[in-house]
Protein backbone atom coordinates (compact mmCIF):
# COMPACT_ATOMS: atom_id res chain seq x y z
CA UNK A 1 0.00 0.00 0.00
CA UNK A 2 1.35 3.28 -1.09
CA UNK A 3 2.35 5.72 1.74
CA UNK A 4 -1.09 7.99 2.73
CA UNK A 5 -1.11 11.79 1.91
CA UNK A 6 -0.97 12.81 5.28
CA UNK A 7 -2.84 16.44 5.74
CA UNK A 8 -1.22 18.07 8.82
CA UNK A 9 -3.15 20.59 11.17
CA UNK A 10 -1.57 23.05 13.66
CA UNK A 11 -3.10 23.33 16.96
CA UNK A 12 -1.99 26.33 18.91
CA UNK A 13 -0.93 24.64 21.84
CA UNK A 14 2.34 23.82 19.59
CA UNK A 15 3.58 27.30 20.10
CA UNK A 16 1.00 29.13 22.41
CA UNK A 17 3.21 32.31 22.57
CA UNK A 18 2.43 33.28 19.16
CA UNK A 19 -0.58 36.01 18.75
CA UNK A 20 -3.35 34.63 16.30
CA UNK A 21 -2.00 36.34 13.45
CA UNK A 22 1.54 35.01 13.53
CA UNK A 23 0.13 31.09 14.03
CA UNK A 24 -2.07 31.62 10.93
CA UNK A 25 0.90 32.39 9.16
CA UNK A 26 3.47 30.06 10.81
CA UNK A 27 0.92 27.02 10.30
CA UNK A 28 1.02 28.39 6.06
CA UNK A 29 4.79 28.75 6.71
CA UNK A 30 4.62 24.53 7.20
CA UNK A 31 2.47 24.06 4.73
CA UNK A 32 -0.53 22.69 7.16
CA UNK A 33 -4.06 22.29 5.71
CA UNK A 34 -6.07 23.54 9.23
CA UNK A 35 -5.25 24.92 12.26
CA UNK A 36 -6.89 24.46 15.49
CA UNK A 37 -7.51 27.79 17.88
CA UNK A 38 -8.02 28.03 21.67
CA UNK A 39 -9.45 29.53 24.63
CA UNK A 40 -7.11 28.40 27.21
CA UNK A 41 -4.19 29.98 26.04
CA UNK A 42 -4.00 33.24 28.27
CA UNK A 43 -3.98 36.30 25.88
CA UNK A 44 -3.97 34.29 22.41
CA UNK A 45 -7.08 32.85 23.22
CA UNK A 46 -9.87 33.27 20.88
CA UNK A 47 -12.51 34.71 23.24
CA UNK A 48 -13.79 38.03 21.83
CA UNK A 49 -16.41 37.71 18.69
CA UNK A 50 -14.17 41.06 16.72
CA UNK A 51 -10.92 39.05 17.21
CA UNK A 52 -12.96 35.73 15.78
CA UNK A 53 -14.20 37.38 13.12
CA UNK A 54 -10.66 38.71 12.33
CA UNK A 55 -9.23 35.64 12.75
CA UNK A 56 -11.61 33.76 10.29
CA UNK A 57 -11.41 36.17 7.34
CA UNK A 58 -7.33 35.75 7.78
CA UNK A 59 -7.55 32.49 7.44
CA UNK A 60 -9.97 32.43 4.56
CA UNK A 61 -7.45 34.79 2.92
CA UNK A 62 -4.29 32.37 3.51
CA UNK A 63 -6.55 28.96 2.68
CA UNK A 64 -6.78 27.63 5.97
CA UNK A 65 -8.89 25.73 7.31
CA UNK A 66 -10.15 26.54 11.21
CA UNK A 67 -10.74 22.75 12.12
CA UNK A 68 -12.09 23.93 15.81
CA UNK A 69 -11.64 25.73 18.68
CA UNK A 70 -10.41 23.92 21.56
CA UNK A 71 -12.24 22.39 23.74
CA UNK A 72 -15.51 22.68 25.74
CA UNK A 73 -15.24 21.00 29.40
CA UNK A 74 -16.31 19.41 31.08
CA UNK A 75 -18.88 18.51 27.91
CA UNK A 76 -20.12 15.47 29.90
CA UNK A 77 -22.07 17.15 32.66
CA UNK A 78 -24.61 18.96 31.77
CA UNK A 79 -25.77 22.23 33.72
CA UNK A 80 -26.59 25.76 33.11
CA UNK A 81 -23.10 27.11 33.26
CA UNK A 82 -21.87 24.53 30.78
CA UNK A 83 -25.12 25.35 28.24
CA UNK A 84 -23.94 28.75 28.55
CA UNK A 85 -20.41 28.06 27.98
CA UNK A 86 -21.54 25.99 24.70
CA UNK A 87 -23.28 29.13 23.27
CA UNK A 88 -20.29 31.34 23.58
CA UNK A 89 -18.00 28.86 22.14
CA UNK A 90 -20.42 28.14 18.92
CA UNK A 91 -20.95 31.67 18.41
CA UNK A 92 -17.20 32.23 18.28
CA UNK A 93 -16.32 29.15 16.40
CA UNK A 94 -18.77 30.19 13.79
CA UNK A 95 -17.50 34.01 14.05
CA UNK A 96 -14.29 32.53 12.76
CA UNK A 97 -15.55 30.17 10.16
CA UNK A 98 -14.63 26.92 12.61
CA UNK A 99 -16.27 23.56 11.50
CA UNK A 100 -16.94 22.71 14.81
CA UNK A 101 -15.99 22.72 18.94
CA UNK A 102 -13.66 20.21 20.53
CA UNK A 103 -15.30 18.80 23.59
CA UNK A 104 -13.59 17.19 26.49
CA UNK A 105 -14.55 15.27 29.75
CA UNK A 106 -14.52 15.75 33.31
CA UNK A 107 -10.76 15.27 34.40
CA UNK A 108 -10.75 16.07 38.12
CA UNK A 109 -10.87 12.22 39.33
CA UNK A 110 -14.60 12.76 40.05
CA UNK A 111 -17.24 10.60 38.22
CA UNK A 112 -14.76 7.54 37.89
CA UNK A 113 -17.44 4.82 38.49
CA UNK A 114 -19.43 3.81 35.59
CA UNK A 115 -23.41 3.60 36.26
CA UNK A 116 -27.15 4.64 34.83
CA UNK A 117 -26.88 8.55 36.49
CA UNK A 118 -23.49 8.86 34.66
CA UNK A 119 -24.65 7.22 31.35
CA UNK A 120 -27.82 9.57 31.89
CA UNK A 121 -25.65 12.68 32.31
CA UNK A 122 -23.86 12.11 29.19
CA UNK A 123 -26.46 11.43 27.49
CA UNK A 124 -27.99 14.85 28.47
CA UNK A 125 -25.02 16.69 27.87
CA UNK A 126 -24.80 15.29 24.32
CA UNK A 127 -28.39 15.79 23.43
CA UNK A 128 -28.51 19.60 24.91
CA UNK A 129 -24.76 20.24 22.84
CA UNK A 130 -26.53 19.02 20.04
CA UNK A 131 -29.41 21.69 19.77
CA UNK A 132 -26.47 24.08 20.34
CA UNK A 133 -24.30 22.99 17.72
CA UNK A 134 -27.27 22.34 14.80
CA UNK A 135 -28.58 26.35 15.56
CA UNK A 136 -25.32 27.35 15.11
CA UNK A 137 -24.39 24.57 11.75
CA UNK A 138 -21.39 22.82 13.57
CA UNK A 139 -19.91 19.94 14.26
CA UNK A 140 -18.65 18.32 17.44
CA UNK A 141 -15.45 16.48 18.08
CA UNK A 142 -16.11 14.32 20.94
CA UNK A 143 -12.13 13.58 23.33
CA UNK A 144 -11.99 10.99 25.12
CA UNK A 145 -9.29 11.54 28.02
CA UNK A 146 -7.14 8.49 28.77
CA UNK A 147 -5.63 9.68 32.75
CA UNK A 148 -6.68 7.12 35.28
CA UNK A 149 -8.68 10.31 36.56
CA UNK A 150 -10.82 11.27 33.22
CA UNK A 151 -14.19 10.57 33.75
CA UNK A 152 -14.40 9.09 30.11
CA UNK A 153 -11.22 7.53 28.80
CA UNK A 154 -12.42 5.32 25.74
CA UNK A 155 -13.71 6.05 23.02
CA UNK A 156 -16.16 3.17 23.30
CA UNK A 157 -18.23 4.64 25.76
CA UNK A 158 -18.23 8.16 23.78
CA UNK A 159 -19.59 5.78 20.54
CA UNK A 160 -22.72 4.06 22.27
CA UNK A 161 -23.75 7.38 24.13
CA UNK A 162 -23.81 9.10 20.39
CA UNK A 163 -25.67 5.84 18.53
CA UNK A 164 -28.00 5.31 21.17
CA UNK A 165 -29.02 9.11 20.85
CA UNK A 166 -28.70 8.75 16.85
CA UNK A 167 -26.13 11.22 16.87
CA UNK A 168 -23.46 9.98 14.82
CA UNK A 169 -23.97 12.54 11.89
CA UNK A 170 -23.23 15.40 14.18
CA UNK A 171 -20.37 14.16 16.65
CA UNK A 172 -17.17 12.61 15.67
CA UNK A 173 -14.13 11.03 17.75
CA UNK A 174 -10.81 12.85 18.18
CA UNK A 175 -8.16 9.86 18.17
CA UNK A 176 -5.99 11.78 20.38
CA UNK A 177 -2.32 9.34 20.39
CA UNK A 178 -1.31 10.31 23.64
CA UNK A 179 -4.72 9.42 25.25
CA UNK A 180 -5.38 6.44 23.39
CA UNK A 181 -2.17 5.22 24.80
CA UNK A 182 -3.33 6.13 28.11
CA UNK A 183 -6.09 4.27 28.11
CA UNK A 184 -5.28 1.32 26.89
CA UNK A 185 -8.13 1.03 24.35
CA UNK A 186 -7.12 -1.25 21.52
CA UNK A 187 -9.91 -0.30 19.09
CA UNK A 188 -8.96 2.89 16.84
CA UNK A 189 -12.71 3.79 15.19
CA UNK A 190 -11.09 5.21 12.25
CA UNK A 191 -14.55 5.59 10.48
CA UNK A 192 -16.04 7.77 13.24
CA UNK A 193 -12.75 9.40 13.74
CA UNK A 194 -13.42 13.40 12.82
CA UNK A 195 -10.11 14.39 13.87
CA UNK A 196 -6.50 13.13 15.15
CA UNK A 197 -4.10 14.71 17.72
CA UNK A 198 -0.57 13.68 17.57
CA UNK A 199 2.26 14.42 20.45
CA UNK A 200 4.97 11.91 21.71
CA UNK A 201 6.52 10.45 25.16
CA UNK A 202 10.05 10.24 25.27
CA UNK A 203 11.23 10.05 29.34
CA UNK A 204 11.77 6.37 29.30
CA UNK A 205 11.09 6.82 33.25
CA UNK A 206 7.50 7.98 33.28
CA UNK A 207 4.88 5.15 32.66
CA UNK A 208 1.47 5.48 30.68
CA UNK A 209 -0.10 5.04 33.98
CA UNK A 210 1.69 8.17 35.07
CA UNK A 211 2.34 10.58 31.93
CA UNK A 212 0.56 14.01 31.99
CA UNK A 213 0.14 16.68 29.24
CA UNK A 214 3.09 18.21 30.33
CA UNK A 215 5.54 15.22 29.55
CA UNK A 216 3.83 15.33 25.52
CA UNK A 217 6.31 16.41 22.97
CA UNK A 218 7.12 16.59 18.94
CA UNK A 219 6.79 12.73 17.54
CA UNK A 220 9.99 11.75 16.91
CA UNK A 221 12.61 8.81 16.55
CA UNK A 222 12.43 8.15 20.17
CA UNK A 223 8.24 7.78 20.53
CA UNK A 224 7.05 5.67 22.81
CA UNK A 225 3.62 6.32 22.04
CA UNK A 226 3.51 3.95 19.04
CA UNK A 227 1.85 7.17 17.29
CA UNK A 228 3.22 6.13 13.50
CA UNK A 229 1.64 2.06 14.33
CA UNK A 230 -1.61 3.99 15.00
CA UNK A 231 -1.50 6.40 12.47
CA UNK A 232 -1.22 3.63 9.90
CA UNK A 233 -3.74 1.79 11.51
CA UNK A 234 -5.97 4.66 11.04
CA UNK A 235 -5.40 5.23 7.57
CA UNK A 236 -5.83 1.64 6.91
CA UNK A 237 -9.12 1.88 8.07
CA UNK A 238 -10.33 4.53 6.10
CA UNK A 239 -9.06 7.61 8.16
CA UNK A 240 -8.42 10.45 5.47
CA UNK A 241 -9.13 14.16 7.56
CA UNK A 242 -6.46 16.14 9.79
CA UNK A 243 -3.29 14.88 11.97
CA UNK A 244 -2.95 18.55 13.95
CA UNK A 245 -0.04 18.53 16.27
CA UNK A 246 -0.74 18.84 19.97
CA UNK A 247 2.57 18.78 22.39
CA UNK A 248 1.89 20.38 25.90
CA UNK A 249 5.72 20.38 27.03
CA UNK A 250 7.59 23.27 28.11
CA UNK A 251 10.75 21.75 26.34
CA UNK A 252 8.84 22.54 23.29
CA UNK A 253 6.98 25.71 23.47
CA UNK A 254 10.27 27.30 24.78
CA UNK A 255 12.60 26.39 22.01
CA UNK A 256 14.31 29.16 20.13
CA UNK A 257 12.63 28.11 17.61
CA UNK A 258 9.84 25.78 17.74
CA UNK A 259 8.16 26.15 13.95
CA UNK A 260 11.59 24.37 12.97
CA UNK A 261 11.33 21.74 15.29
CA UNK A 262 7.05 20.88 14.07
CA UNK A 263 8.71 20.81 10.52
CA UNK A 264 11.41 18.46 11.63
CA UNK A 265 8.38 16.54 13.24
CA UNK A 266 6.33 16.48 9.94
CA UNK A 267 9.47 15.40 7.76
CA UNK A 268 9.60 12.56 10.54
CA UNK A 269 6.32 11.37 10.21
CA UNK A 270 5.76 11.30 6.63
CA UNK A 271 9.07 9.04 6.04
CA UNK A 272 7.95 6.82 8.75
CA UNK A 273 4.38 6.49 7.41
CA UNK A 274 6.24 5.83 3.68
CA UNK A 275 8.65 3.17 5.67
Amino acid sequence: MSAPSIKFGFNHMVCPALSPDDFLKAAVALGASAVELRNDIGVNSVTDMAAAREIGAKARDLGLEIRTINALYPFNVWTPELAAKAVSMAQLAQACGATGLVMCPLNEGRLLEDNLEKTAGLHASLAGIARILRDFGLKGFVEPLGFPFSSMRFKATALAAIDELGLSGLYSLVHDTFHHTGAGEADLFPARTGLVHISGLEDPAISFADMLDGHRVLVGPKDRLGNIGQLKALYAGGFDGIVSFEPFAREVHDLPDPIAAVRASMDHVRQALSS
